[in-house]
């Protein structure tokens, strides 16, 4: 549980929200009763250098040819078998935006609002954190660019349109 008590060292207010299992965003957002919008994931991506975390709103989509070209290296989803080796500590499937208590670099994309909260899943897919942008940013110091398309649309586009009609 690396951060909580890296948040804590720190002395960065934040809180611990305890909900039931949620392996997804939109799901998480649900359990939690809050915004989508306010929900950020967390990717591993690699390179032939090395990995990064790539952290964006949970309604967009990373364009890997967009952050490809910010880090000047081309880029893939990490592996499950590679995410849980690089986060021991975390259950299966889980990345943390703080890539550098890893030893990964962190890039945020620019649709965070760097003035508002946000939510992501801890070490467990029963606990989230919430906290202010900006202190998550001041400790994690990430390199904030433009890398994700707008909004995502809903998995199950179809069975919406066949409810209305």
């Amino acid at each position: 549980m690396r951060i909580p008590l890296f948040l804590d060292d720190n002395h960065v207010r934040f809180e611990s929200m305890i909900h039931p299992l949620a392996y997804t965003a939109q799901r998480l957002a649900r359990r939690l009763q809050v915004p989508l919008e306010e929900i950020v994931k967390s990717v591993l991506l690699r390179g032939p250098t090395g990995y990064v975390v790539a952290v964006t709103p949970s309604t967009h989509r990373i364009d890997l040819t967009a952050a490809a070209t910010i880090l000047g290296r081309p880029l893939r989803p990490a592996q499950p078998a590679e995410i849980a080796r690089l986060f021991p500590d975390c259950q299966w499937g889980n990345v943390v935006p703080f890539g550098t208590l890893y030893g990964v670099a962190t890039i945020v994309d620019d649709a965070i609002d760097p003035d508002g909260m946000i939510i992501f899943p801890a070490h467990r897919h029963f606990i989230a954190i919430r906290m202010r942008y900006q202190d998550f940013a001041n400790l994690e110091r990430p390199q904030r660019c433009h890398f994700a398309e707008g909004k995502c649309e809903p998995k199950n586009k179809v069975s919406r349109l066949a409810d209305m009609a």
